[in-house]
């Protein structure tokens, strides 16, 4: 990724790699689930500024949240549905098994899918370079768990990775150090106070 990365930006064509035919099947199914998660990460930001997503903004406001803050981290929202992104993913034409895969659903006992994140504030995680891995979701008044994330995929292993690196690593250069914070909310009121140089774990453990 790091070679690839480098080479768009100097204008380098790389040469094709010579692959065995299974890695070239995970990277494949890598990209795949990219592609879907940054659709997800689209529906989700539309949900919060459409009516339903009322609330959200209301919480975010609350919680003091800037506008540039909300779209600089893709906040987003997903309705009290049980299939609102199950039926969006459908209509795109996309397999539910890959999204099963992404941690987008779940297949219930009757082997239908259904919405992993409901009536949830939502925070794409992203990796270093940008690209929706996976997915936060935070419940806005009583109900447990208090926080629900995407399990651990083909794009994300939640010990390789850190929230908000890819938004915070030019100002941990510039000081020369981050200060490590617990969750998502930990690192966005940060970086909305303009503190920059923060990185957060995906989880305690």
């Amino acid at each position: 990724e790091a070679i690839k990365d480098l080479a768009q930006k100097a204008g380098i064509v790389l040469p094709p790699r010579v692959t065995s035919r299974e890695s070239r099947e995970k990277e494949t199914l890598r990209e795949k689930i990219s592609e879907l998660n940054l659709r997800a990460a689209q529906q989700f930001a539309r949900n919060l500024y459409s009516p339903a997503g009322k609330d959200a903004r209301h919480y975010l406001q609350d919680r003091g949240i800037s506008e540039e803050t909300i779209k600089q981290f893709r906040l987003g929202y997903a309705p009290d549905s049980w299939d609102s992104l199950t039926n969006h993913i459908e209509g795109s034409g996309i397999p539910l098994k890959l999204a099963e895969q992404a941690g987008l659903v779940i297949i219930g006992k009757e082997g239908r899918f259904y919405d992993r994140f409901r009536s949830r504030l939502i925070f794409p995680i992203e990796n270093v370079f940008g690209e929706v891995i996976a997915f936060g979701g935070r419940i806005m008044d009583t109900g447990e768990p208090k926080y629900l994330n995407s399990p651990e995929s083909p794009v994300y292993i939640k010990g390789k990775n850190l929230y908000g690196l890819n938004k915070t690593k030019d100002a941990i250069r510039g000081r020369d150090f981050a200060l490590i914070v617990e969750g998502y909310f930990d690192l966005i009121s940060l970086v909305n106070a303009g503190v920059s140089n923060v990185v957060a774990t995906l989880g305690t453990a």
